[in-house]
């Protein structure tokens, strides 16, 4: 599976500040180190997850959206339903059901790679976001 530069930056920093864990070890575990049961995802999910999507603005995203940004940023690079199929583990099939409306809509658009529209989408500054810093930087 592609992993998308900025992400790999964000897990690396992540990484970091987590004690640098063997590469084996899980991203995300759960405080026995052990994956996430149910619950405690589900725990995350109303906790950390909605308080974010809130403070960016998007009340109503669901941890699933962020697959659905995956492949729609991969069919705005220009990459074939079959690409982005092996990408989320789909047959070519099922993601030509549920992102065909994408392909109509980016179909006369300009092409963008993944990374830069990502790397564009954070340099978007909202004014009423609490913590947002001015175009300088400060």
């Amino acid at each position: 599976m592609r992993l998308l530069a900025p992400l790999a930056v964000d897990l690396h920093s992540w990484r970091m500040a987590a004690g640098r864990p063997d590469d084996d070890q899980l991203v995300f575990p759960a405080t026995n180190g052990q994956p996430w049961t149910q619950a405690a995802y589900q725990s995350w999910r109303r906790r950390a997850f909605r308080r974010a999507t809130q403070a960016a603005g998007l009340p109503h995203a669901r941890p699933y959206d962020l697959r659905h940004s995956f492949a729609s940023l991969l069919l705005h690079e220009g990459r074939s339903v079959i690409y982005v199929a092996r990408q989320l583990g789909h047959d070519a099939r099922l993601t030509l059901t549920r992102y065909g409306h994408v392909v109509d809509e980016l179909e006369d658009t300009p092409r963008i790679e993944a990374e830069a529209a990502i790397v564009a989408a954070r340099r978007t500054v909202r004014p009423n976001e609490p913590g947002a810093m001015s175009e300088s930087g400060s």
